[in-house]
C-alpha cells in the first residue's frame, strides 16, 4: 500500500484528532488502526513464520524464543514473498551475527556503521538472567512492559524496535507484559525520527510529550482498543508505503475499523 502526503482540507474536523483537516487522512488512519488491530490479534492466534516458530520453541528454549523476537524487532521482517528471510540468515549465523548483507525490514534498528554492536550488548544484558529479559517476578504486566523498555535502551536499539520487542514477547505469550501507553518520551527523550513519534505529532498537532500521550489515551478509549495498536498504526498513517511486518497487506479487524470510522466521525 503506498500513499501520498497529506490530503487538501475539506473541512473535516474531529475533537480526537485535531491536526487533521482532511477526511481522506482520518479515514487512512481508521484503515492503518484495523491492520495494526488485525496484527495484535494474529500474533496472539495464528502467528507466522519466525513469530511462531519462536513461540513454539518457548516451551522448551525461553532463552532461543527470546533472541529469535529480538532479531525479528531489530532486523524487522522484509515486504514480499519471505518475509523471514534477513532474520532467518542472521539466525543461521550464531549467537552474536555478522549482518553485513543481511536484507533490512522497513522498521529495522540496525546500523551498518555499528556492526554486531547492539547485538553484542542485548547478549551482555540477558546474560546474568540465565538466558531471559531481567525482571522482578512480582511486577505487574504493565510495570514489567514500563522497565523493560527501560533496561532495553541499548546502542542503536531505539523506541520503536523496544517497544514493537515489548509488544511481540506480550502477544506471543512469552512474557507477561502489557503496554500501558507509546512510550514516546522514553530514555533519551522525545525522538525527532520515530515516525511513530511524527504522527502523533501531526495527528495531534502538539509536540509535548505528556500531552501526546494524553491524547493517544483519549483515542484508544474512544476506538475501544489497546494502546500499543497506535504504535504501528500511527507510523504507517505517516510512512509513504505500509509496513507488514510479516504479514498479508489484507490484514484487518473489521470491528476495530468500524469502530474507528464511527469515532473519528467518517
Amino acid at each position: 500500500m503506498r500513499r501520498e502526503g497529506r490530503s487538501e482540507d475539506d473541512g473535516y474536523r474531529s475533537a480526537l484528532l485535531p491536526g487533521v483537516r482532511a477526511s481522506a487522512d482520518a479515514a487512512r488512519l481508521a484503515e492503518e488502526i484495523a491492520f495494526a488491530a488485525g496484527r495484535l490479534s494474529a500474533l496472539g492466534e495464528a502467528p507466522p513464520g519466525v513469530y511462531g516458530e519462536a513461540r513454539a520453541l518457548s516451551h522448551s528454549d525461553l532463552e532461543e524464543a527470546t533472541w529469535m523476537c529480538f532479531l525479528s524487532s531489530y532486523l524487522c521482517p522484509l515486504e514480499g514473498d519471505d518475509p523471514f528471510a534477513g532474520v532467518r540468515l542472521a539466525l543461521a549465523r550464531g549467537p552474536v551475527p555478522d549482518l553485513e548483507g543481511v536484507p533490512l525490514g522497513p522498521r529495522s534498528s540496525h546500523d551498518p556503521a555499528r556492526g554486531s554492536d547492539t547485538l553484542r550488548a542485548y547478549r551482555q544484558l540477558v546474560e546474568h538472567q540465565e538466558g531471559t529479559l531481567p525482571g522482578d517476578p512480582g511486577w505487574s504486566p504493565s510495570r514489567r512492559f514500563e522497565r523493560l523498555f527501560e533496561r532495553l535502551a541499548l546502542p542503536g536499539f531505539g523506541r520503536m524496535g523496544r517497544y514493537d520487542l515489548l509488544v511481540t514477547l506480550g502477544r506471543l505469550g512469552l512474557y507477561e507484559l502489557q503496554a500501558d501507553s507509546l512510550h514516546l518520551a522514553g530514555v533519551g527523550g522525545l525522538s525527532s525520527s520515530d515516525l511513530t513519534t511524527l504522527a502523533a505529532k501531526r495527528l495531534f498537532a502538539i509536540g509535548d510529550p505528556i500531552h501526546l500521550e494524553r491524547r493517544a489515551a483519549a483515542l484508544v478509549e474512544a476506538l475501544e482498543v489497546p494502546v500499543e495498536t497506535l504504535d504501528l498504526a500511527f507510523a504507517n498513517w505517516t510512512a509513504p508505503q505500509r509496513a507488514t511486518l510479516g504479514f498479508p497487506a489484507e490484514t484487518s479487524d473489521p470491528a476495530a475499523l468500524e469502530r474507528a470510522r464511527e469515532a473519528l466521525g467518517l
